[in-house]
């Protein structure tokens, strides 16, 4: 069975320019996010999508294979749409190019789940054991039925009573497998769908285009970068890593 992971990469990020760039322990975050992803598949079977020369050069002189997407996606997801129409895959592992500690064993995960399912959207999913993430409005919460398919996200705590008090939730894990069809059907839309826009959760889009999205367990252990915040985090976390 046929697949590519694709790790979009936008140059202009709204909350943190420049972020696949930013060093993280001397190195590029595209570039680290990338090494995780080698420690599972062949370096053959990564490609980074970006609409900015800046990244190819970082990625041409890593050795990472890239293509030059447009810079009129709408979101990483759309990047992934066009890798898709230039390389015919049965599914598309997409894991974003702000995870630069990814869990390869989650990579491993997502990877079996998609070859069993490859004709379903897959996403991860981590249960929150702090707090602070639950009223994190950069952390993407998650509510999902009994079967495991997501019924909503939000940047809002959620789920929650009416004292917005933390009692369990779950946090999203910016993995996801995408079949060919379901990414063409999302990158049909010129404009951001209503919910999706509110929220900013790319994810939302194929609710709304009633597509159905499975939820797999993944680990704690991935770090997502969004804004400046994330970063000293990351560095932090890099430095006690080592020691």
């Amino acid at each position: 069975m046929k697949y590519v992971i694709v790790i979009p990469a936008r140059y202009q990020s709204k909350r943190l320019p420049g972020k696949p760039l930013a060093k993280i322990g001397g190195l590029p975050m595209i570039v680290r996010t990338y090494n995780q992803c080698s420690k599972v598949v062949s370096k053959n079977k990564i490609i980074v999508a970006t609409d900015s020369l800046k990244i190819k050069k970082v990625c041409d002189e890593y050795k990472i294979k890239s293509i030059i997407t447009s810079n009129k996606c709408l979101t990483g997801t759309d990047r992934v749409a066009e890798v898709a129409k230039k390389i015919k895959c049965n599914f598309y592992i997409n894991v974003q190019g702000d995870e630069p500690f990814f869990n390869p064993n989650d990579l491993k995960l997502l990877i079996k789940e998609a070859k069993k399912n490859s004709k379903e959207i897959i996403n991860g999913y981590a249960e929150i054991k702090d707090k602070k993430l639950f009223f994190s409005s950069s952390i993407p919460k998650l509510v999902f039925d009994k079967k495991g398919y997501l019924l909503y996200m939000s940047r809002g705590p959620i789920p929650s009573n009416k004292k917005f008090e933390f009692k369990k939730a779950w946090r999203q894990i910016c993995a996801y497998s995408f079949p060919r069809k379901a990414l063409f059907d999302f990158a049909k839309s010129k404009n951001k769908t209503p919910i999706e826009s509110i929220e900013d959760i790319e994810i939302l889009r194929f609710l709304e285009q009633g597509y159905r999205v499975k939820m797999i367990k993944m680990s704690n252990k991935s770090l997502a970068v969004d804004n400046t915040e994330d970063l000293e985090k990351a560095k932090i976390y890099l430095k006690f890593k080592k020691l």
